[in-house]
C-alpha cells in the first residue's frame, strides 16, 4: 500500500519539534480529491501555531500548512468538474498542507495553466489573496491614493505593494535596512523602521496620512499605525502577533484594541482580516479572486519574490528561515517533485 509522508507538529517549541511522519495514503471521499502537494507555503501562523501561540491551530499533533499547489492523482466517485493531472492551487483553512497527499473538497481549489511555476501560484493563494483583500475589500482602495505597507519584503507585504502598483496607488513601506533596495525594485517609498519613526516619515510625505495602512503587529505598533492614516482612512489588521509568537492573551487583547480604536473620535476606522475566515465566508469571492491573480501571474502583472524551496525533510530549515526575519518575500516546502503519478 502507497504511504504518506507529512510534516508533523508533535509538541510546541523550536522549529525542530516538526517531524516526519509517514502514515497510510489517505483516500479522498466521494465528493473529494486527492491531491499530489508539490509545494506548500510557509506563513507565520504556521510559526505561531508551532510555538503554540496560535488560538486557531490545531490541538497537538496537527500538521501545519495553509496553502498548496499540486496535481490531482484521484477523484471522488461524486466530482465532475475535476480530473485527475489537473493542475491545482488551493487554500486549506484546517491547516494540513505539509505533506505529500491531501484529500480534499474541491470547492477550494482552482485549476492553473501547467506552464506556470507551482512555486509562483503557490504564493498567491495565501499572501496575495490577503493582500487583495485587504486593498479591495476592506480598505475599497482606489487609484491615485497612498498606502502604508509594513514589512513591505515579506510574503503579504511584497504582494500589497505589487498589487497597489498595478493600480495606480502610491505605496510607502517599512523594511530593515538590508531590504530597502528590494523595496525600491517594488516602487515602494522605502522607510527603514530601524532608524526612522516610521509616523513621522509618513507624516513628512503626507502631512494629512495616508488613505489606508496595512499592519500585522498589532498592539502599540498598530496604535502608531493609526496615526499614520488620514481622517476618513483606514486602517487594516492581519495579525496579534506583538512582534514575536502571538498567544491567546495577544489576540483577545487585539480584537478589544479594535474596538476601543473604531470607537474613537478621530474620523478612522480600523478592519481585521483573517483569509481563513474570508475563505469559509464567501468560497465564490475566493476562486474568482484566485483565478484573477493567476491571470495576472501569467500576464506578468504580478511576480511573487520567493525566498527559498526548502525539501520537506528540511522542513524544520523553512521555519528557521522565517523566523529570523532576513528572507525576502515566501518561503516554501517542496513537498513532491512536478510529475504526475
Amino acid at each position: 500500500m502507497k504511504t504518506n509522508t507529512s510534516a508533523m507538529v508533535v509538541s510546541h517549541g523550536e522549529p525542530h519539534s516538526l517531524r516526519l511522519v509517514t502514515t497510510d495514503m489517505p483516500e479522498p471521499a466521494p465528493k473529494e480529491v486527492r491531491v499530489k502537494i508539490i509545494v506548500a507555503g510557509v506563513g507565520w501562523a504556521d510559526i505561531m501555531a508551532r510555538r503554540g501561540g496560535y488560538p486557531l491551530a490545531p490541538k497537538l499533533p496537527f500538521v501545519p500548512g495553509y496553502e498548496f499547489a499540486g496535481v490531482i492523482d484521484e477523484v471522488g466517485d461524486e466530482v465532475s468538474d475535476f480530473n485527475i493531472g489537473d493542475s491545482v492551487v488551493g487554500l486549506n483553512p484546517k491547516f494540513g498542507c505539509y505533506t505529500q497527499y491531501l484529500s480534499i473538497s474541491p470547492e477550494l481549489l482552482v485549476k492553473y495553466p501547467k506552464h506556470l511555476s507551482a512555486v509562483k501560484v503557490c504564493a498567491l493563494s495565501l499572501n496575495y489573496l490577503t493582500a487583495h483583500c485587504m486593498l479591495f475589500s476592506k480598505a475599497k482602495i482606489q487609484p491615485q491614493q497612498s498606502i502604508l505597507v509594513h514589512s513591505a519584503a515579506g510574503g503579504v507585504g511584497s504582494a500589497l505593494a505589487q498589487l497597489a502598483n498595478q493600480f495606480g496607488v502610491r505605496v510607502f513601506g517599512t523594511a530593515s535596512s538590508n531590504k530597502q533596495e528590494t523595496l525600491e525594485e517594488l516602487g515602494v517609498y522605502p522607510i527603514d523602521y530601524n532608524h526612522n519613526d516610521f509616523v513621522q516619515e509618513v507624516l513628512s510625505y503626507c502631512p494629512s496620512g495616508v488613505d489606508a495602512a496595512f499592519d500585522s503587529v498589532g498592539g502599540e505598533h498598530l496604535n502608531c499605525t493609526v496615526k499614520t492614516v488620514k481622517k476618513g482612512g483606514i486602517a487594516v489588521s492581519y495579525g496579534f502577533s506583538g512582534g514575536s509568537f502571538g498567544g491567546l492573551f495577544k489576540m483577545i487583547s487585539g480584537v478589544i484594541q479594535l474596538y476601543i480604536l473604531n470607537i474613537l473620535p478621530n474620523g478612522k476606522s480600523v478592519d481585521f482580516c483573517a483569509l481563513p475566515s474570508e475563505v469559509d465566508k464567501n468560497r465564490q469571492w475566493y476562486k474568482d479572486t484566485l483565478t484573477s491573480l493567476i491571470s495576472m501571474l501569467e500576464q506578468k502583472k504580478i511576480d511573487p519574490i520567493i525566498s527559498s524551496v526548502v525539501p520537506l525533510f528540511q522542513v524544520h530549515k523553512a521555519h528557521e528561515e522565517l523566523e529570523s526575519g532576513k528572507c525576502i518575500g515566501k518561503v516554501l516546502v517542496q513537498c513532491a517533485d512536478n510529475t504526475q503519478g
